[in-house]
């Protein structure tokens, strides 16, 4: 196990290298007045005259060889000076880590409903195959994983904020970002209903979680159905194997035999599934942070997408990527709790 572990450790450099060669490739389309902006950590340096710009380009070295230049700006995205982000106001290393609480606290609190109620309703399903709880089940999933997201959130904000006023938009109300923001408020991870808690302050933990009720219900209503699809087809396989056969012939009683033998080997794909949605989410979920008006990483790409601003949509490239390798990480080694005939050839 250990050394299956070191293994992939020691991979995993090389794989985040292989990422930041892909994206400079891609930026390399670029002419070097469009990627100047990555190199200043001023705006107003880039408001300068054409004769001025080209002086620039040539001072950090944008016609250089690509191998020279591929050098210099990995070193400054090792030292987390990724350029001046034009849409954040900031520089992009503080423009991304200002925004990943938010996103990171809308990531937990749904995936995890998501994950456990998807294998709950999974396991439920195969249990109960091509009975009517099976049909309803599959049905719901379908329907749930076809229905386009910014269409649900648009009728969950119209039914519960529109009309109902019950579960408002955005991240904090007025009153509560008041409170946060005052030498009365400690932040300690910029997570509000952490926060919240280690202050005592019940009245922004109440408004944090009204926020927050409509985002995670719209991503986990409409993420369950594919984790409850995975995880019903692998208990079905799991049931007709021979060993299933074996632990009913020795006298098991059937909840033992679903929960302890079929359960554990069909939540091997379950693992990849829910790692890559965790990862996703964090990446930033650009339509749920949008409709809901949550100031989040995919609200943050968003603007960037729509302003062209390159050195923050290479920082949210990169923090995705990065994301994402850490997340197959961790992935492979719950393989390997699971399954200990898991290992690396």
């Amino acid at each position: 196990m250990l050394t299956y572990i070191a293994r992939r450790l020691l991979m995993l450099p090389l794989v985040l290298i292989g990422v930041t060669l892909l994206i400079f490739a891609l930026l390399q389309l670029l002419s070097p007045f469009s990627r100047l902006a990555m190199y200043v950590n001023d705006p107003n340096q880039l408001k300068q005259g054409p004769e001025e710009l080209a002086e620039m380009v040539e001072a950090l070295g944008l016609n250089d060889p690509i191998w020279v230049q591929y050098g210099r700006w990995l070193n400054n995205v090792l030292h987390g000076d990724l350029g001046w982000s034009e849409s954040g106001r900031a520089l992009v290393i503080d423009a991304i880590k200002s925004r990943i609480p938010g996103t990171l606290e809308l990531a937990l609190y749904a995936v995890v409903p998501v994950i456990f109620g998807g294998i709950w309703l999974g396991k439920i399903a195969a249990v109960h195959q091509d009975k009517p709880i099976d049909h309803v089940g599959r049905v719901a999933a379908i329907v749930g994983w076809s229905f386009p997201t910014f269409v649900f959130g648009l009728l969950a904000l119209f039914l519960f904020y529109g009309i109902l006023r019950w579960f408002p938009p955005g991240r904090l109300s007025i009153a509560a970002t008041r409170i946060v923001h005052s030498d009365a408020f400690t932040s300690y991870t910029g997570l509000h209903t952490i926060d919240a808690l280690f202050n005592g302050n019940w009245l922004v933990l109440g408004d944090a979680f009204r926020h927050l009720i409509m985002p995670v219900c719209s991503l986990a209503i409409l993420s369950w159905a594919l984790i409850m699809r995975v995880m019903r087809s692998g208990m079905l396989e799991a049931m007709r194997q021979d060993y299933i056969t074996t632990a009913r012939a020795k006298g098991l009683t059937e909840k033992v035999v679903v929960n302890k033998h079929a359960r554990r080997n069909a939540l091997l794909p379950v693992a990849t599934i829910g790692g890559t949605m965790f990862a996703g989410l964090m990446g930033g979920v650009v339509i749920t942070e949008t409709v809901f008006n949550r100031p989040g990483l995919g609200r943050f790409a968003a603007n960037a997408a729509t302003q062209l601003d390159i050195p923050s949509i290479l920082g949210f490239a990169l923090f995705n990527g990065v994301i994402f390798v850490l997340v197959n990480l961790g992935v492979d080694i719950l393989y390997a709790l699971f399954d200990p005939r898991v290992r690396l050839e």
